[in-house]
């Protein structure tokens, strides 16, 4: 078959339903149409496969939002830590947050939370947890049921471990297909991505550059991303996280949960 001319291509895309995920717009739509398609993806019934036809009855309520932030007038930021917890750095962080009065939202990997439980037994008042995945693997590449198989055994590992009933998914690496989309659905879960992350690599050795940059970077309603395990490089944010705290607060801003800002949102 013949490709489709660029202007022909854009002419279908522009013809595409549009729908509103969080405070951006996607395009849905031409899954059938093999020429506006990565032909290497397993469209039907694989990983990129959004529809379950023969199980309508899973997919609850039908809907399924997706936020970067929330658009507000309201000095209100969501700081937000992926991939512990981590017997390294979940603790200082944790030390940090109780010391300036400021709450966050954890987005936990299952295994790592059942392997370190008791860093964050009754250390989680007023803290927020959210699902990012098991073991870290990219749900794009799964089904639509292995990618719930695995949040599934996550959101009881987190509740078994935090005494929380998780609402949030973060996917791993931010990535977002059918399969993880459905899974969501199921579970009745806001997935949750983020507009302004730390930049480590951009100062190395400088936590005090680096807090005045992500300063500088935050708005109302900015979802903040950080990590409370990795390599020696995220230390530069860690070590500046006390003053990235006092600059913004010093600006008039609020922390809050990623929850609480998505209330501000609604209401």
């Amino acid at each position: 078959m013949a490709r489709l001319s660029r202007s022909r291509r854009r002419d279908l895309l522009r013809g595409g339903a549009l729908v509103t995920f969080g405070a951006g717009l996607g395009v849905v739509g031409f899954a059938e149409a093999a020429d506006v398609t990565d032909r290497k993806l397993p469209i039907r019934g694989g990983a990129a496969s959004a529809v379950l036809p023969e199980r309508p009855d899973l997919l609850g309520g039908g809907q399924l939002g997706v936020h970067w932030c929330t658009r507000t007038d309201r000095k209100l930021v969501a700081l937000t830590f992926d991939d512990g917890p981590g017997p390294r750095w979940t603790p200082m962080v944790l030390d940090i947050l109780h010391r300036h009065g400021v709450p966050a939202t954890f987005f936990m990997v299952g295994e790592r939370a059942r392997r370190h439980a008791a860093l964050v037994a009754d250390r989680l008042a007023g803290h927020e947890v959210g699902n990012h995945s098991w073991a870290h693997h990219d749900l794009t590449r799964m089904s639509a049921e292995q990618a719930y198989q695995d949040l599934a055994r996550t959101h009881r590992e987190l509740v078994a471990v935090t005494g929380q009933q998780p609402t949030l998914l973060r996917p791993p690496y931010g990535h977002l297909a059918g399969s993880t989309t459905v899974a969501a659905v199921r579970l009745d879960y806001q997935v949750v991505l983020w507009s302004r992350q730390m930049r480590e690599a951009e100062f190395p050795d400088d936590p005090d550059g680096h807090a005045r940059q992500i300063s500088a970077d935050v708005q109302p309603g900015t979802i903040l991303l950080a990590h409370d395990v990795g390599d020696h490089r995220r230390l530069v944010s860690l070590h500046g996280l006390p003053q990235i705290i006092e600059r913004l607060q010093a600006d008039g801003y609020r922390f809050v949960t990623v929850s609480q800002l998505l209330a501000v949102r609604s209401s």
